[in-house]
């Protein structure tokens, strides 16, 4: 145990940054156990962490994502269907792009490749909420238990997700420019798709690649999830946060869902925000649903998202993952 907990204290948690953070600032005068200096060395702190997480793991799953290219991943599951197919749409999503706005456009790829909608929609549900970043993250937070059991219910509930909505819903609820055209293809539903076989330099150049995208694309997002977190770890007053997302009130995990929609950003964003809200004593529950909310449910995703499906499956769609990010955080919540 205390070899795990290193790790995950100092290799995940990177605490030796935040002991390094506090020297410097001491030696130049600053007194780290004030509200203002306190706020400078969690900004810095949580800065400098999210960003070597940020470039060390997308590196990782860019370099696995460049064996699952849009055509093999469409060829695996296109020769599959049923329960199968929807639990290896969700491990697919897995290794797939880490915010939903990113997978959207592979999901439209889907849909035009004649792929069974309830495989689709697993994957849609999966790809921005469960992935090797996600476990790593929660670990460095919560502990390998927890984020362990996150991963399983994250896909849990892709596949069920997938399953109910195709049950109830068919292709006529894709707008059209999303859906298969066989008068091109001919009737290759991805069976016959060749995946491109790419060289040990080209993937990591891929990687390197995706990393300095990504960095420049989430950057500004990190700076304000740091700033939050620092005004909710130093500013906002434990008793306010208990009111409101403490376990005294029975609506905390539903009002940590509806704030985490409006946000924009991916998983390493709600990281100091995560880190704060914890700090003053929220459950871990609670914390969990406000991640997967911003993770999945934005604002500018949902936007694209109707550009795909109709009214009525939008709407589904809308209303099952909020559903099960509520269910996700109680659950979270009664057993932990």
């Amino acid at each position: 145990m205390s070899i795990w907990d290193f790790i995950q204290d100092q290799v995940l948690g990177m605490q030796w940054i935040n002991e390094l953070v506090a020297t410097i600032l001491t030696y130049f005068g600053i007194d780290v156990s004030t509200q203002m200096g306190g706020s400078l060395q969690f900004f810095i702190y949580d800065t400098i962490k999210i960003i070597i997480l940020l470039v060390i793991l997308i590196f990782i799953i860019s370099y696995i994502q460049s064996y699952f290219p849009p055509e093999r991943t469409k060829a695996i599951l296109g020769k599959m269907g049923g329960l199968k197919a929807k639990v290896v749409g969700a491990l697919l999503g897995t290794v797939t792009p880490f915010c939903s706005c990113s997978s959207i456009p592979i999901f439209i790829g889907f849909t035009k490749a004649g792929l069974p909608l309830g495989v689709t929609l697993s994957f849609l549900i999966s790809s921005p909420l469960v992935d090797l970043g996600a476990l790593v993250i929660l670990t460095s937070i919560f502990g390998i238990e927890i984020a362990v059991l996150y991963v399983i219910v994250g896909i849990v509930m892709a596949v069920i997700g997938g399953y109910i909505l195709e049950k109830n819903y068919g292709n006529d609820q894709i707008e059209e420019f999303a859906l298969p055209d066989y008068e091109k293809s001919k009737g290759c539903r991805c069976g016959c798709l060749k995946s491109y076989k790419l060289s040990n330099k080209e993937r990591m150049m891929y990687a390197k690649d995706q990393v300095k995208t990504t960095l420049k694309k989430v950057f500004p997002y990190i700076l304000i999830g740091v700033f939050i977190g620092a005004l909710i770890h130093n500013w906002i007053p434990t008793d306010i946060i208990q009111t409101i997302l403490g376990d005294e009130n029975p609506f905390s995990v539903i009002i940590a869902t509806l704030i985490g929609i409006p946000i924009y950003a991916d998983i390493f964003g709600t990281i100091p925000i995560a880190e704060a809200l914890l700090s003053k004593g929220v459950e871990v529950g609670t914390i969990i649903s406000f991640m997967m909310s911003v993770t999945v449910m934005s604002i500018p995703s949902l936007v694209l998202l109707k550009t795909v499906l109709k009214k009525r499956l939008f709407a589904a769609f809308i209303l099952f993952v909020i559903a099960g990010v509520i269910v996700i955080g109680y659950l979270f919540n009664f057993i932990m």
